[in-house]
């Protein structure tokens, strides 16, 4: 179905269009000018050693007292003590009446805290935000004389920025009115179509003929804007615009008025959505057969993420946990949109086999862009500005690891750049290896394993290391011995290479592992010191958990862990959900080279089997949903394996057996052509 027929539908369906579309207009300038504007003040303290840091305290190893280490234990008992319900109601008699937060500043591995407060007034917020800080000062010194810390041994603290001039905050307006008027047009543009069937329907039972839908295929020397419009599209080409969204504009960019949820790759994903329903309501495409099994688990995850959301209606939420919530059904939806398109919706096995190679290429061009970052010491994003695009998170500057620029590309952390890299890694291992692709060259097929292997390492992290031992462990056992012995030849010479052209990377990346088993590496105690918190948190709704999307770091704090953060938003039912999907990903990979009838299959199943395992992984070392280009990727792999499931089953079945595939085989999907042209 082309973008002219969907305004054709539109066109004979104005008397639905148009009022629900008047009306949620209207619906959004009253909340534009009803929703009072709030001010944020903002405040940070740092701690210090006490002046007898070069003697250990006598009451050694407390962390009220421990003048000689990180500080980073003294700091997280005193966020508890500032966040306790006591303190709230401590701070409400000295006249703090407003929502305020204490956390651990952002992107900050040491003893610094930053103190924020939001309310209506701007006079009233600064004033809190003075009683906080000093509040915060008075309580680390009795926190303190409680213990009985020794004369001298005392922890200071420093403000490092005092209370700053509150700024006023539209976002949450913007919000909300953008809200009101997306669900009022998708609710119009939903409806319009399910007239538009009822009314096929009633035609088809009079045995009336349809309406027109209009020229299939562009005109001769018709131009290009009519040619696109009157163009068929199919999934692969939706899916296509959605990757070169996602993997070429910086993931961290989104539209003003939709926060982090609003990236353009995702508003692009949710018309890809409509475009599906828009044409599977005028009968145009079906589902693949096969296909159900990813579909159905998303399901699955969609039903809980909606009863933790009405089941924490309830719960005393801040307003900006209750606009993340909202945005975390917005992020469901495009994850939705993703798998629903990606296995319903390729009906051609060539289109499928063409969208891979396409994520795997542009997939390279961002692993360049990583290399570029790393030698030169920039941060390439940084310099792309794009209107009407803003940036939905913190600014973050050129990490280093050692005496090394760790590369983002156009990720929003190095940590999404290893883990993009090491999801994407077996599919260019499969593409290299496939027969039908020898007549590419050598340079064609193995340079985007180069650029993604390559980059691997680069960033200097451990997930990038544990997701290349992933890949391997899972790749290598399946190859035959020639294949498998010639590939662990090139990991040890890639090592040894590595050595030489980057001197120093193999023994930093070697004490980053050595560091975190001794627990002497300072990132790796930010992370563990916060895990007893999010028990605490569990505790208080074990089963549905917080709300997805409401644990924010501005909130809370980093958790640095995918499978904690579900825990805290989900409770233990959402992550059962997020186990169940990953194994739904390593089923298909195992049911893929089970099935398949010849070996570029069973390679490509096994690269299915291999990302799906390094997403369960990696999981455990960030935060892996919280990034949308990871995610993205991440939720379109699973539609894609449901998909080439659906084709090998397909396959299975068929007699005779089909012969091997060529370069230029015809469709394989030819026994269910469920896409038809307009």
């Amino acid at each position: 179905m082309s973008i002219a027929d969907i305004f054709r539908v539109l066109y004979r369906r104005w008397y639905v269009m148009v009022p629900l579309t008047l009306l949620s207009l209207a619906a959004g300038g009253f909340l534009a000018v009803t929703t009072p504007v709030t001010y944020e003040s903002r405040a940070e303290m740092a701690l210090l050693d006490s002046a007898r840091v070069a003697r250990p305290a006598p009451s050694y190893g407390n962390p009220l007292a421990y003048a000689s280490g990180s500080l980073i234990g003294t700091a997280d008992v005193l966020i508890r003590a500032l966040q306790s319900p006591e303190t709230v109601g401590m701070l409400r008699e000295r006249g703090v009446t407003d929502a305020y937060g204490v956390d651990f500043a952002a992107n900050a591995d040491g003893p610094l805290l930053t103190l924020t407060v939001t309310g209506e007034s701007r006079t009233r917020v600064l004033e809190e935000t003075r009683l906080i800080t000093d509040f915060a000062a008075d309580e680390l010194r009795t926190l303190q004389r409680q213990v009985k810390v020794p004369e001298g041994y005392e922890v200071r603290s420093a403000r490092i920025v005092p209370p700053q001039k509150p700024v006023s905050e539209p976002k949450t307006r913007y919000q909300k009115v953008a809200a009101v008027v997306a669900f009022g047009l998708t609710a119009a543009f939903v409806l319009s179509f399910v007239v538009e069937a009822w009314a096929l329907a009633r035609r088809r039972a009079r045995g009336l003929p349809e309406p027109g839908p209009g020229a299939s295929s562009p005109r001769p020397g018709a131009g290009r804007i009519r040619t696109l419009l009157t163009r068929p599209l199919d999934a692969v080409a939706v899916l296509t615009g959605y990757l070169a969204l996602a993997l070429f504009l910086p993931s961290n960019l989104a539209l003003p008025a939709l926060g982090g949820a609003g990236t353009p790759a995702n508003v692009f994903a949710l018309l890809g959505l409509f475009w599906y329903l828009a044409t599977w309501c005028r009968g145009l495409i079906a589902p693949a057969p096969g296909t159900r099994t990813v579909r159905t688990m998303m399901l699955v995850l969609a039903l809980t993420v909606l009863l933790s959301y009405v089941a924490n209606q309830d719960r005393l939420s801040t307003q900006k946990e209750i606009l993340a919530a909202d945005r975390g059904l917005i992020v469901l939806l495009v994850w939705v949109a993703l798998v629903v398109l990606a296995s319903a919706g390729i009906q051609d096995r060539r289109r499928l086999d063409v969208l891979l190679r396409r994520l795997v290429v542009m997939g390279s061009v961002v692993a360049a862009l990583g290399l570029y970052d790393f030698f030169t010491g920039t941060n390439i994003a940084d310099s792309l500005r794009i209107p009407g695009l803003n940036s939905s998170v913190a600014s973050v500057s050129v990490l280093d690891r050692g005496s090394f620029t760790r590369p983002r590309s156009l990720t929003a952390h190095p940590l999404e750049f290893s883990g993009m890299l090491a999801i994407l890694l077996p599919f260019a291992l499969a593409q290299a290896l496939d027969p039908a692709r020898r007549a590419a060259g050598a340079l064609r097929r193995w340079a985007p394993v180069v650029l993604l292997g390559g980059g691997l390492p680069l960033t200097v992290s451990r997930t990038s290391i544990i997701g290349v031992a992933v890949v391997v462990l899972v790749m290598l056992p399946r190859w035959k011995p020639q294949r498998r012995w010639t590939a662990i030849g090139i990991l040890f010479g890639s090592v040894a290479v590595f050595k030489v052209l980057v001197p120093g990377l193999i023994g930093t990346i070697t004490g980053l592992f050595s560091g975190s088993l001794n627990n002497a590496d300072s990132s790796t105690q930010a992370r563990t010191i916060k895990y007893p918190k999010i028990y605490e948190y569990f505790t208080q709704d074990p089963v549905f958990g917080r709300g997805f999307g409401t644990f924010t770091p501005e909130r809370y704090f980093f958790t640095d862990n995918q499978y904690l953060l579900t825990l805290a938003e989900l409770g233990a039912l959402g992550v059962l959900c997020l186990l169940l999907l990953g194994l739904t990903g390593v089923h298909q990979g195992g049911a893929i080279r089970r099935l398949a009838r010849d070996e570029a299959d069973r390679e490509l199943g096994q690269a299915f089997f291999a990302s799906a395992m390094v997403a369960l992984v990696v999981g455990a070392t960030f935060d892996t949903l919280s990034f949308p280009m990871f995610a993205g990727v991440f939720f379109l792999l699973l539609g894609l394996g449901g998909s080439c499931l659906g084709f090998v089953r397909r396959e299975a079945t068929a007699s005779p057996p089909a012969p091997a595939r060529a370069p230029a085989a015809p469709s394989r999907s030819a026994d269910s052509p469920h896409l038809v042209e307009m």
